[in-house]
């Protein structure tokens, strides 16, 4: 066997990882750019984000009250009101022996004062007031300067996905603008004969295509820039011609994937310089999937992502790849979020390959993950989909499961 047919062989019934590996091989950050911190939802970092200021950048109140000094608070002793500290207008002397000052939640407590006494423990009796405590408050209600943060923390480190949470951090440490990602372009190109847009009249021999609409989704979830490119029918030249036309980052396709006379997509790309990395993976469901590298054009490492046309198969495999190269082109951590539950039904051996099987979680009252595999797992079924909230992992050669046995999924996110 000489050297070509040995590469082409090692390119066939790939396992889920060697795939995904070959996929991630040159896979690296696109570029960075400057946003504005209202703009920076789902984006992910490019350069870590550090505080140049404790927060809070004083000793704040936690409670409404009174600031006082602890060594003051004696049976029967009454306080004379000194002043107000609030929110944006502290008090700006010293607590001195004998005084108390009204203090808000969040206002500056003001120097000499190490301990607030919460409103209902006072009685005020014109420019008097007298104070108790039912026990020592932790520690004086008291939130001590740099209490969430100092100066030179790393807030947030390069690679984090922008949430709301991180936003407010962010916010918190004052920064107007944040360095990003280059989100990617990511052009979906859907092909064959039988598809029609939703909207349109199909002819009896005819569906309606899905799978664009959903992968568009999931891109733009997942920090791409999806468009949707007019679906083609079975033509190897309109094929290339729609991606000749083309501007991405990344290409998928969808259907065309696999090696009948109707499945035309390798050979158009082909005729774009297709640089094959991936022929077929020992996955269920979704052998079919392929990866290449789009080089004709000079510009040179484009990937390109070939999905099967059967919408689960799709979109099981945007899970297991598609994620994780758009990750990758944008500096996040490409990893799987694998977790495990336990099986709420038996299953059966499995065969040669990895299958991802569509479950449901459910918490017991012991609070464990169980999760229930759909008992049709048909790769053309997109209502099994709807309602599947993991995916379910059966290594290949997996012997048969009881109910209760652990296994690892794969968690989907559902709004």
């Amino acid at each position: 066997m000489g050297d070509d047919d040995l590469s082409r062989k090692t390119l066939k019934n790939l396992t889920v990882d060697e795939a995904r590996g070959r996929m991630l091989a040159g896979a690296a950050r696109l570029g960075v750019e400057e946003v504005p911190l209202a703009k920076a939802l789902g984006r992910v970092l490019a350069a870590p984000v550090v505080a140049d200021r404790d927060q809070p950048p004083f000793a704040a109140s936690a409670m409404d009250g009174w600031a006082i000094r602890r060594a003051d608070l004696v049976p029967g002793a009454r306080f004379q009101i000194a002043g107000e500290s609030a929110a944006g207008q502290a008090y700006g002397r010293p607590v001195e022996a004998g005084q108390a000052v009204r203090i808000f939640t969040g206002a500056p407590v003001p120097r000499g004062a190490d301990l607030v006494v919460i409103q209902e423990n006072a009685t005020r009796d014109g420019d008097t007031v007298a104070l108790t405590i039912d026990r020592d408050p932790p520690p004086g209600n008291i939130r001590p300067a740099g209490g969430d943060f100092r100066s030179g923390d790393v807030l947030l480190t390069e690679g984090a996905r922008l949430d709301a949470w991180r936003l407010a951090l962010a916010a918190a440490a004052g920064w107007p603008n944040l360095d990003v990602a280059v989100r990617p372009r990511v052009a979906i190109l859907a092909t064959g004969d039988e598809l029609v847009p939703p909207g349109y009249v199909p002819a009896p021999d005819q569906i309606f295509e899905s799978g664009s609409f959903a992968l568009a989704a999931l891109v733009e979830a997942w920090g791409g820039q999806a468009t949707r490119l007019k679906a083609q029918a079975d033509d190897r030249d309109a094929i290339a011609r729609a991606v000749a036309e083309a501007q991405f980052d990344l290409l998928v396709t969808v259907g065309g994937a696999s090696v009948g006379d109707h499945d035309l997509v390798k050979p158009a790309l082909q005729t774009l310089g297709l640089d094959l990395r991936v022929q077929t993976v020992a996955v269920r469901p979704g052998k079919p999937t392929w990866f290449g590298v789009l080089e004709a054009d000079g510009v040179g490492g484009r990937p390109v992502l070939g999905l099967p046309g059967n919408p689960a198969s799709a979109l099981v495999c945007a899970e297991l790849f598609l994620r994780p190269l758009l990750a990758a082109l944008t500096g996040a951590d490409p990893g799987l979020a694998i977790e495990t539950g336990v099986l709420a039904a038996p299953l059966p051996a499995n065969g040669p390959r990895e299958h991802w099987m569509r479950a449901a979680r459910a918490v017991d009252p012991d609070g464990r993950v169980r999760v229930t595999p759909f008992s049709d797992q048909d790769s053309s079924l997109i209502g099994v989909f709807s309602r599947a909230d993991c995916l379910v992992l059966r290594p290949a050669g997996a012997a048969a499961a009881d109910v209760g046995d652990v296994v690892q999924l794969l968690p989907l996110a559902r709004g």
